[in-house]
C-alpha cells in the first residue's frame, strides 16, 4: 500500500513537471512522456491524476491550475468558451462550450463551490452538471446566465 502511493505522488509529480516544461496535447502523450521517463502508468491512471492535480484543457493542451486562490472575475477567463446551457431533466444541466474548453470551464465552476452544485463532469465540449432537485437546477442556471452572460 505504501508503495503504491509513493508510485503514485512520484508520478503526479512527473506529469507537473512533464506540463510545466511541454506542449502535452492528450492523455497518451502524457502516458508515452511517462513512459520515457521510466515510471509505468495507464490512460485511466493518468485521467485520475490530472482530476486530482486539477489540471485542465486550454484549447489544445493541459494547463497547471494555479495555486492562488482564483479573483473573484475566474469567470472571466472562460466565460468566452460558453456557448449555451440546456436542462435536462430536473437535476442536470448541460454546457456546451467551444472544442477542447469543457474541462476548463468545469474546473472553473467545481471551484466556485456553488452549494447547488452536487457535481461536474466534463468532456471534449459538454459538461453535465448534477444538482439535487429543480430549484437548485434553477439557481445554477441563473448563476451560469450572471457569470457566463448566455
Amino acid at each position: 500500500m505504501a508503495a503504491d502511493i509513493r508510485q503514485s505522488v512520484s508520478r503526479r509529480a512527473a506529469i507537473v513537471r512533464i506540463i510545466r516544461d511541454s506542449t502535452v496535447r492528450n492523455q497518451e502523450e502524457l502516458v508515452k512522456a511517462l513512459h520515457r521517463q521510466g515510471i509505468e502508468a495507464t490512460q485511466s491512471s493518468v485521467s485520475r491524476d490530472l482530476r486530482e492535480l486539477g489540471v485542465a484543457k486550454a484549447g489544445d493542451h493541459y494547463i497547471l491550475a494555479t495555486e492562488e486562490p482564483l479573483p473573484s472575475n475566474h469567470f472571466a477567463a472562460v466565460a468566452g468558451f460558453v456557448m449555451g446551457v440546456r436542462t435536462a431533466g430536473d437535476s442536470l444541466t448541460v454546457v456546451k462550450t467551444t472544442t477542447g474548453t469543457a474541462q476548463s470551464v468545469a474546473v472553473a465552476i467545481d471551484r466556485s463551490d456553488w452549494p447547488e452544485v452536487v457535481g461536474t463532469i466534463s468532456g471534449d465540449d459538454t459538461i453535465f452538471i448534477a444538482t439535487e432537485d429543480a430549484r437548485a437546477q434553477r439557481k445554477l442556471r441563473e448563476r451560469l446566465r450572471e457569470n457566463f452572460r448566455i
